[in-house]
């Protein structure tokens, strides 16, 4: 914690999304989507997730959500107020309204989601003025490695479905 007062914010940043890109090559080592999220409170990690739905056979065994729930666990409290969660992908509508349900107050996140991106690509759930809370949201974080990480994985998975096929052929 001493450092904080030494580095800027764009730092410590930098260095949460780092270790969220960490996590999210555990995802990937398990053959899952590669994202990682961790929720941190005071410069201290409090919770931390990588994707796990095929291998928990859970819809919702998104990186956010566990790393929410791990948080949650960790405080002793579902309200993890002035707490920011760092995410390699933009959340979907299921873990955007995870955010604003536990109070979240600050969202980094790395790529973009045009498909299903609830933080500003598709919708904008998390500063949606209708709603009790919103979440401040920081955007494009190391968005070159993120999106990198999540598209050398797909060309992987497809390329592995080429081959698959050929050989059935």
């Amino acid at each position: 914690m001493s450092d904080q007062g030494q580095i800027t914010q764009q730092q410590r940043d930098h260095k949460w999304m780092s270790h969220a890109l960490t996590l999210a090559k555990k995802a990937q080592d398990i053959g899952e989507i590669p994202v990682g999220a961790v929720l941190i409170k005071d410069n201290d990690i409090i919770g931390e997730g990588w994707n796990q739905s095929i291998s928990l056979h859970d819809p919702s065994a998104h990186a956010e959500m566990i790393a929410i729930r791990s948080a949650g666990s960790s405080v002793q409290n579902y309200r993890l107020i002035d707490c920011t969660l760092y995410v390699t992908l933009e959340p979907c509508p299921m873990c955007a309204g995870l955010l604003i349900h536990s109070r979240i107050k600050r969202l980094v996140f790395g790529a973009f989601d045009y498909k299903t991106g609830s933080a500003g690509s598709i919708m904008n759930l998390l500063n949606d003025d209708r709603l009790n809370h919103q979440v401040d949201i920081v955007s494009g974080v190391m968005e070159q490695q993120c999106s990198e990480q999540l598209s050398a994985f797909f060309k992987q998975r497809r390329a592995q479905k080429k081959a698959l096929k050929h050989k059935k052929a």
